[in-house]
């Protein structure tokens, strides 16, 4: 899956209704830069790890996943390099990284530690990014995610879906 010199992609899950709208919300007042550029998401696999990949053969995997949704449970707020805020992965990990390398086909794969990010410390705190937002934000959530998605960013702007697809079931969208 070779891609332009400005051009990114990635497999993401993204967070499913209603807690990726709430989390949006809460990513909006945290760092309203990251919260436009894409929702409320885990990502699967980094753009290097997919870089040389055929994403028709990554769909295909997908669609023999044959161990349903990916459930992860989700702590409390942290607060990492300044300003970024995370909610780090407490339970399912295991089927996390058992999905990597399904996909990847790669036993080897490098661990990915899975989170959601809530504001990135590249872009410029915001006003409201505080210790009383962090304790408003939702958390102690129970999340399953049923589908894999490719996105692409182009030169910086906003990630679209390129496709995605239901885990153990039929192509949802092709772009």
């Amino acid at each position: 899956m070779s891609t332009a010199t400005n051009s990114r992609s990635q497999l993401t899950l993204f967070v499913p209704p209603p807690w990726g709208t709430q989390l949006d919300t809460f990513r909006r007042i945290l760092d309203p830069v990251q919260a436009s550029l894409i929702a409320a998401h885990v990502t699967l696999c980094r753009e290097d790890e997919i870089a040389e990949l055929d994403p028709n053969s990554i769909f295909d995997r997908v669609a023999e996943w044959q161990l349903g949704p990916v459930a992860l449970d989700f702590g409390l707020p942290l607060r990492f390099f300044g300003h970024g805020v995370l909610l780090p992965c407490l339970n399912g990990s295991d089927r996390f990284q058992e999905l990597r390398r399904w996909l990847l086909q790669d036993q080897g794969a490098r661990a990915h530690e899975a989170h959601i990010t809530l504001a990135h410390p590249r872009n410029t705190r915001s006003p409201e990014n505080t210790d009383a937002t962090l304790k408003a934000c939702p958390h102690g959530l129970h999340l399953e995610f049923p589908s894999v998605a490719l996105i692409q960013q182009e030169q910086g702007s906003t990630w679209a879906v390129v496709r995605d697809a239901a885990l153990g079931g039929t192509r949802r969208s092709d772009a």
